[in-house]
């Protein structure tokens, strides 16, 4: 809503190397509008060596923190001064957490003292989740899947009853500070991102280890052997190439599995990683590939920086999401599901259905380079605005497809509630295009534009033999899966026959749940994992004759004996519920207890479970 005089809110940062501040000033904070403005001020901590030093960091916030609050707060007076005169600022807002502990303490202290000096409202602001509004403030995106991807975190987000939800996230360290750890093993100084971008730009492909758990990913075993890689005596340049093919190839295939989960034909990028060109490239690939619109905000807004601390802070304040000076201690390990999202409404989730489909799409075709998010082009480049990479299609519809105009009457995977006929049709699901027709479903793992050849050729062909094998040995230990009609490894392709009538995605019913949670046990004690149990993998049959689930996908499954393995399914199976159902957390309750019934051996799983829940937590 429109202001009779412009909010102004003065935002401080540092979590853990950039003391930042910045004003930012709107005439309606809840959205983008041609008037507002940001002005950042930061002072970036850099060690002389090695990676970042808590207490050299803290002190480096003790001595810049003062210095760039002033700066933001005298452009804050001149703003002012512009308008007549009026209050300098409205609000201080700054980051709560995650972070550093001691960087916080030195923020918190000054955000309490500016505060009071003003006598405006304190807003106490997740770091984390303010990388993530950026984007979808300044993209317009009505509810996107978001990837952050940052020094020390590294997660898929989706917003859902008025949390943003954890759908999937690194299960060992960041994705900047994994990078950092390969660059320290070399002796190069911190950041060590750009410098491995640098190399990579003279290098040649070499395989690395590549680690996708449904959403999670893990990045240990790849920098344990890239590091191998450089004392074996590879080329620093091809192991640099190599592991940011690998590395940012994992962050793309879990953001399109976001985007098939949820539905959402959205995704915005955010946190100082995402500076990374080729991982830019990568997510921008997939969504034009898939039909999806992508946006990833101009570099000042993706490094850490207090403007996006202060435009959340404006629609947190607009809210009335203030916080008083006693309760305003930080966390140096919040968690940005932890967040009660005040400042939007309460939709269902990110996106309701499928919107992505194939076929030829009625509104338009055409794609443009350069022009405003405001026409109905498909665009892949620079706003107007700003330095933002977007691609897509008209930003009034959140529905982006390719093909079919969603008046048609076309029955998808599982039969439309609207139309009960046998038409061909055609649905991109996380990494394959599926069509049916007849009673048959056909599954081509088409090549991901994004992945270099040699790895997605190496990662399709596998899949393809693994989902193949796996879905055949569920049936023989008495899981309800579908029968396998043929399958072409090197084609990358599957024929199966169609089961069921819906996702479990869209009837996420108790009975359901423990259902899945028995089948997950079967297959366990049979020695192998589907890999991927997400909620858009399984498939339910609603008649009253046949109330079957059907586990589907198992491309990510494979053997083995170790109950973390086992754990991971459950934990997998967990974030789809998460991030898919209403109550979700007596639905996860149900399927812990029905597992435990099931299972020959449900304890060392559990336990497994209890650890990999708080491993994924800022380490």
């Amino acid at each position: 809503m429109a202001r009779s005089r412009p909010l102004r809110i003065l935002g401080i940062e540092g979590t853990a190397w950039a003391a930042s501040a910045a004003v930012f000033e709107t005439t309606d904070p809840t959205r983008r509008t041609d008037d507002e403005r940001v002005e950042i001020y930061t002072d970036a901590y850099e060690p002389d060596s090695g990676g970042i030093h808590p207490r050299e960091a803290a002190e480096h916030m003790h001595e810049s923190i003062p210095e760039v609050v002033a700066q933001a707060r005298e452009t804050a007076r001149e703003w002012a001064d512009e308008r007549g005169g009026d209050d300098a600022i409205d609000a201080v807002a700054f980051s709560r957490g995650p972070g550093l502990g001691p960087c916080l303490r030195i923020v918190a202290t000054a955000a309490r003292a500016t505060a009071q000096r003003f006598d405006v409202p304190l807003v106490g602001v997740n770091h984390m989740v303010a990388h993530l509004e950026i984007g979808r403030h300044r993209s317009e995106f009505a509810s996107p899947v978001c990837l952050n991807a940052s020094g020390a975190n590294a997660h898929i987000l989706g917003y859902r009853n008025g949390r943003y939800r954890v759908l999937g996230e690194t299960m060992d360290t960041g994705v900047g500070n994994a990078i950092d750890k390969f660059t320290r093993h070399l002796g190069w100084s911190h950041p060590g991102g750009p410098k491995v971008e640098a190399r990579a730009k003279g290098g040649e492909f070499l395989d690395l280890p590549y680690v996708v758990k449904g959403m999670d990913f893990s990045f240990s075993g790849i920098m344990s052997a890239a590091k191998q890689a450089v004392d074996s005596g590879e080329a620093v340049e091809d192991v640099c190439f190599g592991l940011q093919e690998h590395v940012f190839a994992m962050l793309t295939e879990v953001s399109e599995r976001a985007l098939s989960l949820t539905g959402s034909g959205q995704l915005v990028l955010g946190g100082g990683v995402a500076q990374n060109e080729r991982l830019r490239e990568m997510l921008a690939s997939m969504c034009e590939q898939r039909g999806a619109e992508f946006y990833a905000p101009e570099p000042r807004f993706l490094r850490d920086n207090a403007g996006m601390i202060a435009v959340l802070g404006a629609k947190m304040y607009e809210a009335g999401d203030t916080i008083a000076i006693e309760d305003s201690r930080i966390d140096s390990n919040f968690r940005p599901d932890q967040v009660p999202v005040t400042w939007r409404e309460e939709e269902d989730w990110t996106a309701d259905g499928d919107s992505v489909r194939l076929g030829t799409s009625s509104r338009d075709d055409s794609v443009r380079l350069g022009n405003d998010s405001r026409d109905d082009s498909v665009r892949l480049g620079n706003d107007s605005r700003d330095d933002s990479v977007r691609l897509g299609n008209d930003s009034r519809d959140d529905s982006v497809r390719l093909g079919n105009d969603s008046r048609d009457d076309s029955v998808r995977l599982g039969n439309d509630s609207r139309n009960k006929s046998a038409h061909v049709d055609a649905l991109q699901g996380a990494e394959a295009t599926v069509t049916i027709e007849d009673g048959t479903v056909t599954k081509r793992r088409n090549p991901r534009v994004y992945r270099h050849e040699r790895l997605d050729s190496r990662l399709r062909r596998e899949r393809t033999r693994l989902e193949a094998r796996l879905t055949s040995q569920a049936r023989r230990v008495g899981v309800p899966t579908p029968i396998l009609e043929d399958v072409d490894p090197e084609r990358g392709l599957l024929v199966f026959e169609r089961v069921g009538d819906a996702d479990l995605r869209d009837d996420p019913a108790e009975r359901h749940v423990r259902a899945v949670a028995r089948h997950l046990a079967t297959i366990h004690d049979a020695g192998f994992v589907h890999g991927d149990p997400t909620t858009r993998n399984v498939r339910i049959e609603r008649a009253a004759s046949d109330d079957r689930r059907y586990l589907i996908d198992f491309g990510l499954g494979y053997f083995t004996d170790d109950p973390e393995d086992y754990a991971m399914d459950l934990h997998v199976f967990d974030q789809s519920l998460t991030g898919t159902a209403d109550d979700s957390e007596s639905l996860i309750a149900a399927a812990r207890e029905a597992y435990r019934t099931a299972s020959s051996a449900p304890e060392p799983v559990l336990d497994s479970l209890r650890e990999i829940e708080g491993r994924g937590r800022y380490q």
